[in-house]
C-alpha cells in the first residue's frame, strides 16, 4: 500500500491543498491521501491559529467527496508539540508494510534541516515536494522527489486576510469550507 500524508495548520483548508493531494494521488499512484491537521505546530505562532478542532473540521470539509481521501486526527491524539517524525513513526506502526510519502509544497524546502530528527524521518518516508507559486526552489536534495504540479497561487494567509478584510475569498476554498468559514464567523 502506498498512502500519501499532507500535514499541515489547515487554517483554512483550501483548493491549493486538495489539488496538491489530487496530483500526488495520481502521479505516484497513491492508495490513499491522508490530511493531518497539525495539533500544536512547532513552526507557527500558535496564538495566531485557530483552534484544532476547526481546522479539523475544515480539512474533513475540503475532503469530502473525494475518493481517497481521509483525514486523521492522530496529532491531536498523540497531544504536545506536533513534530512529523512521531507522526510518521505512528503510521509505520499502524500501517506496517505501507510505504509512506509525505507531500508538502516547496514552501516547506526552508524550514526542512531544522524539523526534529530530520535525518530519521528522511529514512522512514520518501518526501514529495510540489513547486508553489512565490516560493523559489532551487536544486532540492536527492533524497526529494519533485512533483509536477501547476498548483493555483492560493494561501491560507491569504484567505484569513480576505475574511478579516471583507474581500471575497469563495474561489479559493471548498464551498463547504466557505460556508463553515462564514457561519463561524471566523478569521474576524
Amino acid at each position: 500500500m502506498k498512502i500519501g500524508i499532507l500535514g499541515g495548520t489547515f487554517d483554512p483548508a483550501h483548493l491549493g491543498h486538495i489539488e496538491l493531494a489530487r496530483k500526488a494521488k495520481i502521479q505516484l499512484k497513491l492508495d490513499k491521501i491522508i490530511f493531518i491537521p497539525s495539533y500544536i505546530p512547532p513552526h507557527k505562532d500558535n496564538e495566531e491559529i485557530l483552534p484544532w478542532k476547526d481546522r479539523y473540521e475544515m480539512a474533513s470539509l475540503a475532503c469530502k467527496g473525494s475518493p481517497g481521501f481521509a483525514v486523521s486526527d492522530i496529532e491531536f491524539r498523540l497531544k504536545g508539540t506536533s513534530y512529523t517524525i512521531n507522526t510518521i513513526k505512528e503510521f509505520k506502526r499502524m500501517f506496517q508494510d505501507a510505504e509512506i510519502f509525505f507531500i508538502a509544497g516547496s514552501d516547506y524546502l526552508k524550514e526542512l534541516a531544522s524539523w526534529k530528527d530530520i535525518d530519521e524521518l528522511e529514512k522512514i518516508c520518501t518526501f514529495v515536494i510540489a513547486r508553489r507559486a512565490g516560493f523559489a526552489m532551487d536544486k532540492p536534495p536527492a533524497h526529494i522527489r519533485i512533483l509536477d504540479a501547476d498548483l493555483p497561487d492560493i494561501s491560507s494567509s491569504k484567505i484569513r486576510r480576505c475574511a478579516r478584510e471583507g474581500e471575497p475569498f469563495k474561489e479559493f476554498v471548498p464551498k463547504e469550507v466557505y460556508n463553515y468559514i462564514i457561519t463561524k464567523e471566523l478569521y474576524r
